[in-house]
């Protein structure tokens, strides 16, 4: 997959992409990423990509670099609409986006490129919202001062469902929401931890039993903790 992401604030990515999980997976080549300084496309002589909002209000991203950014990027004009490409996706973070959920990062994956765009001030020009955009996507209801810490946790969410990325599967198979449950809870070593003792039928060796436990477990975590995951 390969993953473009339009910001003015591009250092802001490189400690997240040069750690943990993101740096092995762009190391074994299951996933490239590619910053672009949006001031870099805009054709004002200051580099400017915002401008104020008519009718008052703060500032807004201005569409000329965002259109350019993208044409740039896939080598063809998208407004008026050169061709349609079934196999990438421009996605922006918006409040009035779609909340981000398990599932939703799992659709992702059927794209072989993303375009990654990362609002700032009072958001965008809505002619780029509605000629331009094809996704909005939110993290939660709540208001960040950008889009580069959505676009951060939106790679995050997709590249450890890439396979070859995470080393056990399994693990991923039964976290959290993917099956419409939270997760059981987990033990490791010391069995006893100051009296704290790990349950019995983590220890018995019975792993039919130890798979019901952690059944069972799981449906009464989601019950008290995420009811409305249940519905």
């Amino acid at each position: 997959m390969l993953i473009d992401v339009l910001t003015i604030f591009p250092k802001m990515f490189e400690p997240v992409l040069k750690e943990s999980i993101l740096k092995r997976a762009q190391n074994k080549g299951l996933i490239k990423i590619r910053l672009h300084d949006l001031r870099n496309y805009s054709q004002d002589k200051h580099k400017k990509v915002d401008d104020a909002s008519y009718g008052a209000g703060g500032m807004v991203f201005t569409p000329q670099p965002l259109f350019s950014a993208v044409e740039s990027i896939l080598g063809y004009t998208v407004y008026p609409r050169e061709k349609k490409d079934p196999n990438k996706r421009i996605v922006m973070f918006s409040p009035q986006g779609k909340r981000l959920t398990q599932p939703l990062a799992r659709k992702y994956l059927k794209y072989e490129r993303l375009i990654l765009i990362a609002p700032r001030y009072e958001g965008i020009d809505d002619r780029v919202r509605k000629h331009l955009v094809e996704d909005e996507v939110s993290i939660g209801d709540y208001v960040l001062s950008g889009g580069e810490l959505p676009a951060m946790v939106f790679i995050d969410s997709i590249t450890r469902l890439i396979p070859g990325v995470v080393s056990s599967p399994a693990s991923i198979e039964k976290e959290s929401f993917e099956n419409g449950r939270l997760d059981y809870p987990h033990y490791t070593r010391p069995q006893d931890f100051r009296g704290l003792k790990v349950p019995s039928i983590l220890v018995s060796g019975d792993h039919k039993k130890i798979e019901t436990w952690r059944d069972e477990k799981s449906l009464e975590i989601t019950k008290r903790k995420r009811p409305d995951l249940l519905k």
